[in-house]
């Protein structure tokens, strides 16, 4: 089972520069690292890496699971290529399990592989800069008080997009993530990528501050 970055490249020219190609690549990165030191499929976890956001940008006009969409589309690809059905089912579920939000849980080390992957692409320096990215491109302020961010009541109330930033970001998701990942390559990079992040975020309200 083989696809190429050339081939695939194509399906994401209407991606946003926080899921856009570059994404694609840092994701297939991550998860080959994982995979080989984890034991995982090396093929299976580069064709779902390569994959995992196909149609993010239709999904999200019709109101639907991105990773849905994806892994469906790759299942009709890959048959259509006369590939084995259990290959392309395993790399269908690890697809449809990437998503951080949302149903099948990852239930295999390349599922694991991929959903680890993806979430470490957006903690660390490359998470905040995703952060930022995608909160200018939404007219977002640039900064928000650390400590006037209550993730325990955005857990009950659900967001307020009016009100978000970066910073409520880091606190109410990227904050976490390091406690959602399924493999222990995956927790190792992430502690250090946690650590970076808050450092950053301290610094961000010194500075904002006039302490540094």
């Amino acid at each position: 089972m083989e696809l190429s970055v050339h081939e695939t490249r194509q399906l994401y020219d209407d991606a946003d520069s926080v899921h856009d190609f570059d994404h694609i690549l840092r994701v297939l990165a991550l998860a080959e690292r994982i995979a080989r030191a984890e034991g995982a499929d090396p093929e299976v976890v580069r064709v779902a890496a390569l994959l995992h956001d196909w149609g993010r940008h239709e999904a999200q006009g019709q109101g639907r699971n991105h990773a849905d969409l994806a892994a469906e589309r790759a299942r009709d690809l890959l048959m259509a290529r006369g590939e084995p059905v259990e290959r392309v089912e395993a790399v269908v579920h690890a697809i449809a399990a990437h998503r951080f939000r949302s149903m099948p849980e990852p239930q295999t080390p390349e599922a694991m592989a991929l959903f680890d992957a993806d979430k470490l692409d957006a903690i660390g320096a490359i998470g905040i800069a995703r952060a930022f990215a995608y909160g200018g491109a939404h007219g977002q302020r640039l900064w928000a008080p650390l400590e006037d961010v209550d993730a325990d009541r955005w857990d009950r109330a659900g967001d307020e997009p009016d009100v978000h930033t970066p910073v409520h970001e880091f606190v109410v998701k990227l904050s976490r993530i390091r406690d959602r990942l399924y493999t222990a390559t995956g927790r190792a990079i992430a502690a250090e990528r946690h650590r970076y992040m808050e450092g950053f975020y301290r610094r961000l309200d010194a500075e904002v501050g006039g302490e540094l």
